[in-house]
């Protein structure tokens, strides 16, 4: 029975079998070419590295990078047919790989822009690529090695856009991360700089608007937002839309009431009673007589006449005046009542009199470390109003009504002896 298959001489007669070279890079349908996409439409740098490519075939993808030049916003999974197309025929010009993965990082195909892009590092070993090949790890899922990106030695050869653009992705990745903060962080120098907007500006403030609405500040993102708006002539971003969007969510900011508003202090109204007369000035009116003072045994003492209720305190009247001191009633001007009803009260009465008027003619002491201790303002002198205080037209009446009590005594004491 014959085994199935050929045999060794078959196999040595027949001719060799031709297997087609190994390639990783599928087939791909080319799509129909725009009539407004020329040749000379692709930059002089470009066109220069086709040169090395037939003529005809160099014109075929000149015109295919031309299409995904113009359809990669408008269409850019059209625009990654023609960049495919493109790099399917020329496929060692790091070009026609460089327009694949930027097409494919447009249409949101990460794992093909990843190829692509760094294939096309590897041959021209420029970093301009960078910040796509790391956002391409976020889309990919991989926030970490995006962020990695951002220490990478390569990342120094970047331009001022190129490092703008990786700054962006990595404040994206932080808060894929969970690190809102840390994306804050990352782009507030650059958002908040001085010096004149640059063309990447807008979008950086906007990411970084993004970032601190993830932070929570939400104010503080409603005017990165507008801050945005207000440099993005070009229409990049919705940076207009998403402030007032923003800020019509947000709480209105309580009004602060004119209670609360800070006014400049005044200075404390120096009150007449103060002005005038010290709250720890004091008189002889404290004097008391000596416990040890007696009086014959046929002598008494009248007891001592009590304050009314209601009265200012000694050397403080009621209208903020200085008042008279107390009769001071010493040892040897003690009042006694004698057997005849004489008393020896109008000499007592006169010295009172007497010191009263010596004490009102006498000028006020010197305030001024108690009014400065006090806060207040010492009245001048010239703004001083004499004092009359009306104890002293009452101590005069006592003295009279005594004396005549006196005159009337001794009267009928001569008319008794008599």
């Amino acid at each position: 029975m014959r085994r199935a298959g050929r045999t060794t001489a078959e196999r040595r007669s027949a001719p060799p079998e031709r297997r087609s070279a190994p390639t990783t890079r599928p087939k791909v349908e080319a799509p129909p070419l725009p009539e407004e996409a020329q040749p000379e439409l692709l930059d002089h740098e470009v066109r220069k590295e086709l040169r090395g490519l037939p003529t005809g075939l160099a014109d075929v993808v000149a015109r295919h990078l031309v299409a995904a030049a113009m359809l990669l916003d408008e269409d850019p999974a059209q625009a990654l047919a023609h960049g495919r197309t493109a790099a399917s025929l020329a496929a060692r010009l790091p070009v026609t790989r460089e327009a694949a993965g930027i097409a494919a990082y447009h249409a949101g195909e990460y794992a093909t822009a990843l190829i692509e892009l760094r294939a096309a590092r590897r041959m021209d070993g420029s970093s301009r690529y960078l910040p796509m090949i790391a956002d391409s790890e976020r889309g990919l899922g991989r926030p970490e090695r995006a962020v990695a990106y951002l220490t990478a030695p390569a990342a120094d050869g970047l331009d001022p856009a190129g490092k703008a653009e990786l700054l962006i992705v990595g404040s994206g990745a932080r808060r894929d991360l969970g690190q809102p903060e840390a994306a804050v962080v990352l782009l507030a120098e650059e958002a908040n700089g001085p010096g004149a907007p640059r063309p990447w500006t807008a979008r950086l403030r906007y990411a970084y608007a993004e970032a601190l609405l993830d932070a929570g500040r939400d104010a503080e993102a409603v005017r990165a937002f507008q801050s945005a708006a207000a440099i993005d002539e070009e229409g990049e971003t919705d940076a207009e839309e998403r402030a007032y969007d923003l800020s019509t969510r947000l709480p209105a900011e309580p009004e602060p009431s004119p209670a609360a508003a800070v006014t400049p202090e005044a200075p404390a109204p120096t009150a007449p009673a103060t002005a005038q007369t010290p709250a720890t000035a004091q008189t002889p009116a404290t004097a008391q007589a000596p416990a040890t003072a007696q009086a014959p045994a046929t002598a008494q003492t009248p007891a001592k006449p009590e304050t009314p209720a209601g009265s200012a305190a000694p050397g403080v009247s009621a209208g903020a005046e200085r008042s008279l001191p107390a009769p001071e009633v010493g040892k040897g001007s003690l009042p006694v009542v004698f057997d005849d009803g004489s008393a020896s009260l109008a000499q007592a009465a006169a010295e009172a009199a007497e010191r009263a008027k010596a004490a009102a003619a006498a000028p006020l002491p010197d305030l001024s470390v108690l009014f400065s201790d006090l806060g207040l303002r010492e009245v001048p002198v010239a703004e001083r109003r004499p004092v009359a205080p009306p104890e002293v037209e009452a101590a005069d009446d006592d003295v009279v009504d005594i004396l005549d009590e006196d005159d009337s005594d001794s009267n009928d004491s001569d008319s008794d002896d008599d």
